[in-house]
């Protein structure tokens, strides 16, 4: 999804080069932090890819060409759901790390998670109340 969104901006806007390779950076280190199985550094790869979609949605204001192309306007749409789909699956993490969390600190199962090794686990959370917002997207 991502490359092809790549793509169809490059046909637009060649000389915005950096921000492409940005994305394309952004996309790799994501993908790279979901097979480390570390939830804080996917977190913060997750972040950054968020960080530089929004960046080809805030470009594609300067292109009216681009932002009337039907594929950009259907790989957005794409991405925006993909967005929703992720959030959903982060508050279903989130309340399966708060309510496991939660077990290891009472009796008995405490004392059993103490012998068995078991540790708290980290939120899969958002950096910064910004990056909540959905993309604005104007026609």
């Amino acid at each position: 999804l991502i490359p092809n969104l790549v793509e169809t901006v490059k046909g637009y806007a060649a000389h915005e080069k950096e921000t492409l390779e940005k994305v394309v950076q952004a996309r790799n280190a994501a993908m790279q932090a979901q097979s480390g199985g570390d939830a804080k550094k996917q977190a913060e790869a997750e972040n950054a890819l968020s960080a530089t979609l929004k960046s080809i949605f805030a470009l594609s204001e300067s292109y009216p060409d681009l932002k009337a192309n039907q594929n950009f306007l259907e790989l957005q749409r794409e991405l925006t759901d993909t967005e929703d789909k992720i959030q959903a699956a982060r508050r279903f993490y989130n309340g399966n790390v708060r309510d496991f969390n939660t077990k290891l600190q009472v009796f008995p199962t405490n004392i059993m998670a103490g012998t068995l090794g078991f540790k708290a686990r980290e939120f899969f959370e958002i950096a910064e109340v910004k990056e909540r917002e959905n993309i604005e997207v104007k026609f």
